[in-house]
């Protein structure tokens, strides 16, 4: 601990597991889920709760109840692990957002993006390895981000959805032969209202207004309303059902940033590393680790303050028609739109590792105190005033048709479609992330102190140099990133339930899903290195800069406004500035174009057919009830993919020890791959007592490569040596990571409203993904080094040649195959004759690594008798076998697990007389977020959430909520908490408005 605010270690949690499932669900999928509602037990029909009466004069229990009773009856009823969230009523789901609902449930935990929940870990695996579903029908995904290079994730980013449209969220936990498959994690299945859930007129209006206090500057309340209207007509038979919600959010997210070189051993002597004994500038190092510690020194640092305007737009039409009762057809459009805008201005330094000084804590992890470097003033070093614009357009939509036949002697049929596109695509004239650099030169020193939370930045520049005076700012380098992601899928499925209902024989389910998922991704940039300066200060009007204040911008967090800290700096107009230094320096080519053109560009098709059948029993186990419930799937999956890479078209022998392969134009190289699986799944449980179930699972589940490692392109580099080129591609023949799940658990059912529940989970995983090298020729290209005349050579001048004895030889003998260059220096051109040129090509491989992830899931539920009270606590414990070292040096290859951590949950809820409220705490602790040379890790965080509502009759209430109550931050590091890789500071989200429901 050093004194962090986000880093806390409360430990209680909540789970709000509920489900509403009404009405006939898409596929068999939702079949299952809503199976598991049956009748009411004997502790179910216990409750006393008086709410509002229906119609006929029953009392009905609404609300946070209603919520929790349904979700304690999935837990209780369900066959294997599912977990579920549900609307309290229409249109009012729990939390703002999806992802934050979902971190409520026992083992899922989230990642934040701009201070919203946005992609799910579920027991320890990260978003690419959670499956989610809408209506039981697999989504594409699609985000292209800061678009530093070509889009590939498979993840799902639920900030493209608004709560308002969503009834219930389904979490499977344990496979199950009826279930999508494509997440080891979890399977996450979103599903929206129907007409027919309820019948009649029905509908919800809503409106808020949003006061987010993380804006730099001023506060700007800004709006969201949703609304959801459904009927039925033709004595039920037609049903037509419309939802749409719009939200716009101003907010900030600023943050400091450091940035590091590898981890080197205190025995290294490389460029970057510490100054050896003996070196004049060892004298300026205090405390240098020792050989054996590992230790990382500053690359460059930052304070960066991010102004964000985020807009979404979610829309769902259903029309249903139910001919017969036996009968029912769905046909339901989704849509989102997702715009994201967001302006950086930030102050940098960057450090050239020559004359430094600086202090370490002892190893064997030598934790920096300071780290500094002197410059002369010849050096012009600069202090950078940059500026960044991120713009940003997701747009999902989902058409699909659903068919339910109820045919005779308990036969359910049913026949669902889909075609579903997401596409990421630039919001910004310039791209989607542009970056563009000014900067004050003249720095005499600049140093960063790590002996706080918060790294103090400072720089000290030479008497004549103002760095707060806009006239001495200069225009340095620049880049224009273009990123492009769509993903279609059309899927088909086909199931059956036959509900037998006998003595042992309970049901048999029966499927095949066909999906074809198709995949574009393309990348392009413009790139300006020109750091070191472009023009003059006299080329850029002084009015296009305004200064900034640091300080202000991080308040809470420890050490800010430190001693020497960078306290002031200048942003600029970006969409001014970019168009005058095109005029003037023509960064873009002077045309004002600075969308770059696609020089990546991939093409994915992926294709799946999958039949399953399970079969459910139920019997006595020693008297007592059991449930078993067999079935296996069997997928079969082809892979084609191909990418625009420069197509190669010659080589040539330039010199000595030199050799070359030119380029013309580009073409699509493509690559194809194909793989089987069969995953079976078991779940049993038995209830020794009348309250108490004891189940447990085993199940087989796979998640899908991504796809950058299946993409299709082949492409070679530029060098090569006398005896092989290199290159590089994907691989679309790479298995899936595949899972071996052991799910157990028992659960006690005490009140009407309350359980305690323990579970152990635990997975093995193999199929973990490598890089492996191939010998192959490519392109036809031969080797000028090898062949003819080069044997002739050889043969002439014996085994001792030189190359250029060799090259010299060739040139006298075999004139008519050689060219010169204007300056006279002799080309070999690789020809038709000469060997084929090898390469040894990079590709992703599976790699027989595997990796066990084991933990403890503990949940209670429990309502204080008719007080309207009640708390729910959850605690999950995750560990791994493949942990990462810190105290080795990045030259060490390692294999680690990411997103391993345990988590935690706790509610306080109030419902009674029309007042609902609760207060939720989330918890996550530190864990690993990448690998590689060097580990990141995102520390401990734990944020409070409340809302309250209050019905005044008729429909109407009033309601208000609030995120991050206490304004907690976010910290990273890397091989211990003094190496900050970024600090973000916190601030509490306020809304408040009214709902009108009928």
């Amino acid at each position: 601990m050093r004194g962090f605010k986000a880093r806390s270690h409360t430990h209680w949690v909540v789970t709000v597991s509920a489900l509403a499932l009404a009405g006939m669900p898409a596929t068999a999928l939702a079949q299952d889920a809503a199976a598991t509602l049956g009748n009411p037990g004997p502790s179910e029909t216990q409750d006393s709760v008086t709410d509002a009466p229906d119609s006929g004069g029953d009392i009905v229990v609404t609300g946070i109840r209603a919520s929790l009773r349904d979700s304690m009856n999935i837990k209780r009823n369900a066959q294997g692990v599912v977990d579920a969230i549900s609307a309290e009523d229409i249109g009012k789901f729990p939390d703002t957002n999806l992802a934050e609902s979902l971190q409520r449930i026992t083992g899922v935990s989230i990642d934040r993006s701009n201070g919203e929940g946005s992609t799910v870990t579920v027991r320890g695996f990260g978003p690419e390895f959670n499956l989610v579903l809408l209506n039981g029908r697999q989504m594409p995904t699609s985000t292209i981000g800061d678009g530093f290079g070509a889009p590939s994730s498979r993840s799902f980013d639920f900030q493209n959805l608004a709560s308002e449209g969503v009834k219930a969220l389904e979490v499977y936990k344990s496979g199950r032969a009826s279930v999508e498959t494509g997440g080891i994690g979890s399977t996450i299945n979103i599903l929206t209202p129907r007409p027919f859930d309820k019948p009649g007129l029905r509908g919800s209006v809503a409106a808020k207004g949003i006061l987010d206090t993380t804006r730099n500057g001023k506060d700007p309340v800004t709006p969201e309303v949703s609304g959801i209207i459904s009927n039925t007509f033709a004595d039920d038979r037609i049903g037509v059902l419309l939802i749409g919600s719009y939200s716009r959010r101003k907010a900030s997210n600023n943050t400091a940033n450091v940035g590091y070189r590898d981890g080197y051993l205190g025995s290294e002597n490389n460029w970057g590393s510490l100054p050896m004994e003996g070196d004049p500038r060892y004298a300026n190092i205090t405390n240098r680790p020792g050989p054996d510690d590992v230790y990382q020194v500053a690359q460059n640092a930052s304070y960066d303050l991010n102004d964000i305007d985020r807009e979404r737009i979610n829309g769902q039409a259903v029309l249903q028609f139910r001919p017969v009762d036996s009968l029912t057809a769905t046909v339901d459009f989704t849509y989102s739109r997702y715009e994201l805008e967001t302006h950086n201005s930030n102050v940098g330094i960057y450090y050239n590792h020559a004359d430094t000084s600086s202090a370490w804590g002892d190893g064997p992890i030598a934790d920096p105190i300071f780290y500094s470097e002197q410059f002369r003033r010849n050096e012009n070093k600069d202090l950078s005033y940059s500026g960044a614009l991120t713009s940003v357009k997701n747009e999902n939509k989902s058409l699909g048709g659903n068919l339910v036949w109820e045919a005779p002697g308990g036969v359910t049929v049913t026949l669902d479609g889909h075609h579903s596109t997401a596409e990421s695509k630039p919001g910004s004239v310039y791209g989607n992330s542009q970056s563009v650099g000014t900067a004050i030169f003249g720095v005499r020193n600049q140093s960063i102190n790590f002996e706080n939370d918060f790294p103090i930045i400072s720089a000290d520049f030479y008497p004549d140099v103002d760095p707060l005076d806009p006239s001495q700012i200069r225009a340095t380098g620049n880049v224009f990133r273009n990123s492009y992601f769509k993903d279609r899928i059309n899927q088909v499925q086909l199931s059956g339930h036959y509900d037998h209902q006998g003595d042992f024989l309970d049901s048999i389910d029966w499927g095949v899903s066909y999906v074809d998922n198709k995949v574009r991704s393309a990348y392009g940039y413009i790139q300006n290195d020109t750091w070191g300066g472009l023009g003059t200060p006299g080329d850029i009007p002084d009015d296009i800069f305004s200064p900034e204040t640091i300080s202000d911008k991080f308040d809470g967090l420890k050490g800010v406004g430190g001693a020497g800290m960078i306290e002031q700096f200048f942003s600029f107009d970006f969409n001014r500035l970019v168009p005058l230094l095109d005029q003037q320096f023509g960064i873009c080519g002077g045309d004002g174009n600075c969308l770059a053109e696609y020089n990546t560009d991939r093409r994915i098709r992926e294709k799946t057919l999958a039949p399953y059948i399970q079969a459910g029993t139920k019997f006595d186990l020693f008297g007592n009830p059991a449930h078993l419930m067999a079935g296996v799937r069997y997928e079969t999956t082809t892979v084609d993919s191909s990418a625009l890479v420069p197509t190669p078209v010659s080589t040539a022998w330039i010199s000595a020890n030199e050799f070359n392969i030119s380029y013309q134009g580009s073409e699509f190289t493509r690559f194809k791959g194909s793989y089987q699986n069969w995953l079976p799944a078991v779940d049993f449980d038995v209830s020794p007592l009348p309250d108490v179930k004891l189940r447990a699972s085993y199940s087989h589940t796979i998640t899908r490569a991504g796809y950058a490692d299946l993409q299709g392109g082949r492409t070679i580099d530029q060098l090569f040596r006398i005896g092989n080129g290199t290159g590089g591609q994907g691989n679309p023949g790479l298995l899936p990571y595949k899972s071996k799940n052991i799910d157990l658990s028992a659960e006690w059912y005490y009140g009407p409203s309350s359980y305690v529940s323990v579970g152990y989970f635990h997975k093995d995983v193999s199929n973990f993904i490598s890089s492996d090298r191939v010998n192959t020729t490519a392109f036809g290209l031969t080797n000028p080094g090898q062949g003819p005349r080069a044997d002739a050579a050889r043969a002439a001048l014996g085994p001792t040649a030189t190359s250029t004895e060799i090259r010299q030889y060739i040139a006298a003998n075999f004139p008519e195959t050689v060219t010169y260059s204007p300056n006279g220096d002799l080309i070999i051109p690789g020809l038709p004759g000469d060997d084929p040129l090898i390469f040894q090509i990079s590709q992703p491989v599976n790699s027989d690594q595997t990796a066990a992830i084991h933990g403890w899931e503990f949940a209670v539920q429990h309502s204080f008798w008719d007080t309207g009270f009640g708390t729910i606590l959850n605690y999950t414990i995750v560990n791994g076998d493949a942990v990462y070292d810190n105290t080795q040096p990045s030259s060490v290859t390692q294999f680690a697990l990411t997103g391993l951590s345990d988590s935690a949950n706790a509610v306080l809820f109030y419902d009674k007389g029309g007042l609902q409220a609760r207060v939720a705490y989330n918890w996550r602790d530190e864990f690993l977020s990448g690998s590689g040379p060097n580990p990141f890790y995102v520390e401990a965080y734990g944020q409070v959430d409340a809302s309250a509502s209050y019905d005044f009759g008729n429909g109407l209430a009033a309601f208000g909520e609030v995120i991050n109550l206490t304004g907690e931050g976010r910290r990273g590091h890397t091989r211990s908490d003094a190496y900050a890789t970024f600090v973000q500071p916190g601030a509490a989200r306020y809304s408040a408005g009214v709902r009108f429901t009928f």
